[in-house]
């Protein structure tokens, strides 16, 4: 009987969708995600204060979350966000390099060694000892 394939862990599959998601159009990109505006702080005038300019776009199946605030204009912050988010995937789809545990080899064992045996003397000659 063969073994049934082992299930994703999270991690994997929020990568998977990541990089599955990198490989969509923007427009597609777009619609799988919430779009909110909300009114954003900050310096801008009466235009930035009063309206739903700053974008804020949620990716459901890697749970990623970005906003723009920082333009006047709802176009432009969307466009930053989507920026963004691309980016936001690109790091989350990258897979990191498997760390393995090493051992210190014969010759860097020799100089710690002969590092430990000379500040050992040089603390010895201070002290007085021989």
């Amino acid at each position: 009987m063969a073994d049934a394939p082992h299930p994703a862990s999270p991690e994997q599959s929020r990568r998977a969708a990541a990089r599955r998601a990198l490989g969509l159009p923007d427009r597609a990109l777009v619609l799988e995600c919430e779009e909110t505006f909300f009114v954003g702080s900050g310096p801008g005038g009466q235009h930035r204060n009063k309206t739903e300019s700053a974008v804020r776009l949620r990716h459901p199946p890697t749970g990623l979350e970005v906003t723009a605030t920082e333009r006047r204009s709802q176009a432009r912050n969307r466009s930053a966000a989507l920026a963004r988010l691309r980016d936001a995937l690109a790091e989350l789809g990258r897979t990191p390099a498997v760390r393995r545990p090493t051992r210190p080899g014969r010759g860097a064992r020799e100089r710690r060694l002969a590092d430990k045996r000379h500040r050992s003397a040089s603390k010895a000659a201070r002290r007085g000892e021989d």
